[in-house]
């Protein structure tokens, strides 16, 4: 099992000013973040698309092709890519150069977008919400597959024998299908056989092993090599030493960053309790020392399959330093114990 690292760039709040951080400074100290990943020994690394004053990043291409230069193995992907309200033909271009700046380390998530800030910004009616992603992943696969492409969709020109440049190493580049929990879009990716990731923020991941069961199902229904199967989980967490120092810290960034997303859509406020369940052996966030997070990465590891695990780790902008001791934590006393373990049963 690969175990990683995502992030959506979250901009820290001045608690005197009420004012995000500048960007600038955030994104520099994301560089610094992905390097000590790397140096770590973590295998994996994805940043988020999103087009709000709380991110940092509305590109995760650009982030990327930073980082590959001052890293030497961690994969580097998105998580996500809003293929949606993108143009698939410039979108792969890009990851491809990141491709070949990182010696074929890229990676490409396709998600339709929980957050829907993209779709006015570039055009596009949310009435065709399900429609784009379709069409736009149809092109996706279609150029990573072929340098020459001949295409006709509703959402863009078509393409007539149109040369896709430049190719991905080994002109293929990795793509994943994140979702949510839509049982649709779980079929969508057993269908096509793109290794599957799925985002679990809330509730208990066994609720979420229906999912699992239907991609396997459906994976192997359409002819797929059931050796190839690729699937992780995307889950809120960050380490330390200290667990009750930790998460009296880090609960109140948690809950403000909630509740900030949560106005919007209607949540109620974010409550202690549902933190305490989170952090609790059967919830979902992956907050705490590092034997405790062993024991819980190598529960979901057993009871989905994995073979990807990624914390997501900037939720309400923990500081710099909190996040760079989280990545050490998680490369040093986690990544280890987790591998041996998994060594030890296989």
């Amino acid at each position: 099992m690969e175990l990683g690292i995502s992030m959506f760039g979250d901009l820290a709040v001045d608690p005197a000013t009420g004012k995000f951080q500048p960007t600038q400074q955030r994104l520099q100290e994301i560089i610094e973040e992905i390097k000590l990943m790397d140096e770590v020994g973590l295998d994996y690394f994805g940043i988020g698309e999103h087009h709000r004053p709380d991110y940092a990043v509305p590109s995760p291409e650009i982030i990327l092709a930073a980082a590959a230069p001052v890293t030497k193995r961690i994969k580097l992907g998105s998580a996500v890519s809003v293929v949606s309200s993108a143009d698939p033909v410039k979108l792969y271009q890009n990851f491809a150069m990141v491709d070949l700046l990182s010696g074929g380390r890229a990676e490409l998530m396709a998600g339709r977008g929980s957050f829907i800030e993209s779709f006015p910004l570039f055009g596009y009616d949310l009435q065709d919400y399900e429609a784009l992603f379709t069409e736009k992943l149809d092109l996706l696969l279609a150029i990573n597959k072929n340098e020459r492409v001949t295409w006709k969709g509703n959402f863009r020109a078509p393409l007539n024998n149109q040369e896709v440049l430049p190719r991905a190493l080994n002109n293929n580049l990795p793509i994943w299908i994140a979702v949510g929990g839509t049982p649709q879009s779980v079929v969508r990716a057993g269908r096509l056989g793109l290794p599957l990731m799925v985002a679990i923020i809330g509730g208990s991941p066994a609720q979420f092993k229906p999912l699992f069961e239907l991609y396997k199902k459906t994976y192997t229904e359409h002819g797929h090599d059931l050796s190839k199967l690729q699937v992780g989980i995307h889950a809120h967490g960050l380490f330390g030493d200290d667990d009750h120092e930790l998460s009296r810290n880090y609960y109140p960034l948690y809950a403000a960053q909630m509740d900030r997303i949560g106005r919007s859509r209607g949540w109620p406020p974010y409550q202690q309790t549902q933190f305490d369940f989170g952090k609790s052996n059967h919830g979902a966030l992956f907050i705490g020392e590092p034997d405790a997070m062993v024991e819980k990465i190598l529960y979901v590891q057993e009871l989905f399959g994995l073979t990807r695990f990624a914390t997501h780790m900037d939720v309400g902008a923990p500081s710099h330093k909190d996040l760079m001791k989280s990545i050490e934590v998680y490369g040093t006393k986690i990544v280890p114990k987790v591998k041996a373990a998994l060594r030890d049963k296989s």
